[in-house]
């Protein structure tokens, strides 16, 4: 038995104890996620009982390798921008790639995930997002909640926990980047999104942003599109003028509904205001971008570490289209007609990875006939087909209606990265083998033996 395996055994018979059962830790929790309005759509953020356990090797492990794999993405985007044939292959909008060409006055985004499965031994990033990490934000308020709790107080004596990052280097990263865009006085942050009559994560998310500002002393507040205007060469939201916009609302939701005449778009274009992310960390979100990271004809200039990190860590993916492409062997083979050879080995995903309209499919779980549909889909769409990355489940205790019940849960870890720097993770759960209600965050800890 690892050391792990051990700590969430140890765990899970603390929650079977007469003692810890009624001493009113979990309602306690409860309690304290609705002070901090940890729910979203009325649901905890997290449903689950127990944080997520990594080990230090693990977690060094996994900063070192999401420190090259950032670098290498870093360097795919300059190249993309600079090579309009690479950035065809991101299939991105002709909107997209024009806000992707402006610099917005600094480097690299200022906050960014990475989507990676630890298991033992091995790791997988199949997805980066440059995204408002959601992450440091309910990971910092779980794991300070769930830190003094009895149970986990019970695995202190015997382990040594750390918390795994928390906002601190999201603050600093905004301000070293308003810093990079010419600012010089204490800016005034406006939160972006599209208000809607009632909650969604991104609201939640919002509100605990311009908190988490507000508490570090700088003037933030919520605004939306429609409030914005651009006139005497600042960029307003009634009668508040914004130095930094957080945009957090994505790139195709913007563009379906207003176009490059907006003012904030206007303002952006003309450096007088500074957006996080900025609109070019949209590359980011493509899934080619993995297509791109994968394809030796496009890493082959890469440093050696970074090339290795892209073998071992980044499954196999490819842009769908017809033609020939390199195999996972280094054959060169017919893209479609190798999918449907290979059908248990792939899967296929959207290339937006916002795009809820169109499905993914795992070929393990389709039949042939299903997969030929897809496959002819994936054509004629915009999607990537990946190598498959195994779920490895894991056990999470879950409130049932006031018991204690046990799932088998995926659990994805997400290094955060700020200015290119990767700096802590957080812990994502979802329902191993389909839809639930059972998804949301872990709080997560670092776990290591007592010195």
């Amino acid at each position: 038995m690892t050391q792990l395996d051990e700590a969430v055994a140890r765990y899970h018979r603390l929650l079977e104890n007469e003692t810890v059962r009624t001493s009113g830790w979990l309602e306690n929790v409860r309690e304290q996620m609705a002070e901090q309005r940890l729910f979203v759509n009325g649901r905890p953020v997290s449903p689950v009982l127990r944080p997520h356990f990594i080990s230090r090797r693990q977690y060094t492990n996994l900063m070192k390798t999401a420190e090259l794999i950032n670098t290498a993405i870093e360097r795919v985007r300059t190249m993309a921008l600079e090579n309009p044939a690479l950035m065809a292959r991101m299939e991105m909008l002709p909107a997209e790639k024009m806000l992707a060409q402006v610099d917005p006055g600094y480097a690299a985004p200022v906050a960014a995930l990475l989507d990676t499965q630890v298991n033992n031994g091995s790791l997988h990033m199949t997805g980066s997002q440059a995204d408002l990490p959601s992450g440091v934000l309910y990971n910092e308020a779980l794991s300070n909640i769930f830190y003094d709790t009895l149970p986990v107080k019970d695995i202190r004596k015997r382990f040594k926990l750390s918390k795994t990052g928390g906002s601190k280097p999201l603050v600093q990263a905004l301000l070293k980047a308003w810093k990079q865009f010419g600012g010089s006085k204490e800016p005034v942050i406006g939160v972006l999104e599209f208000k809607q009559a009632f909650e969604t994560a991104e609201s939640h998310e919002s509100l605990l942003l311009v908190e988490l500002f507000e508490k570090n002393g700088y003037r933030a507040e919520i605004v939306s599109p429609d409030q914005l205007e651009y006139r005497d060469g600042r960029l307003y939201a009634g009668e508040t003028a914004l130095d930094v916009v957080y945009r957090n609302l994505r790139a195709h939701e913007f563009l379906m509904r207003f176009d490059l005449r907006h003012p904030l778009v206007r303002a952006y274009r003309e450096r007088k205001v500074c957006v996080v992310n900025s609109f070019r960390t949209e590359l980011t979100r493509k899934r080619a971008l993995l297509a791109l990271l994968t394809d030796p004809e496009v890493n082959k200039g890469f440093p050696a570490a970074e090339r290795h990190a892209i073998a071992d860590a980044i499954p196999w993916t490819r842009v769908v289209t017809l033609g020939k492409t390199t195999a996972p062997d280094g054959t060169t083979v017919d893209l479609p007609e190798y999918l449907l050879k290979h059908r248990e080995e792939m899967v296929l995903r959207p290339n937006d990875d916002t795009n809820d309209e169109l499905p993914s499919w795992d070929g393990s779980a389709t039949s042939d006939q299903a997969w030929d549909r897809a496959v002819r889909t994936a054509v004629r769409a915009s999607y990537v087909a990946q190598k498959r990355v195994p779920d490895h489940p894991v056990s999470f205790p879950v409130d049932l209606y006031g018991d204690i019940v046990y799932r088998d849960l995926n659990v994805e870890v997400h290094p955060h990265a700020f200015l290119g720097k990767v700096q802590g993770c957080s812990a994502r759960i979802s329902a191993a083998g389909g839809f639930s209600t059972l998804t949301g965050m872990a709080p997560a800890f670092i776990l290591e033996t007592k010195a």
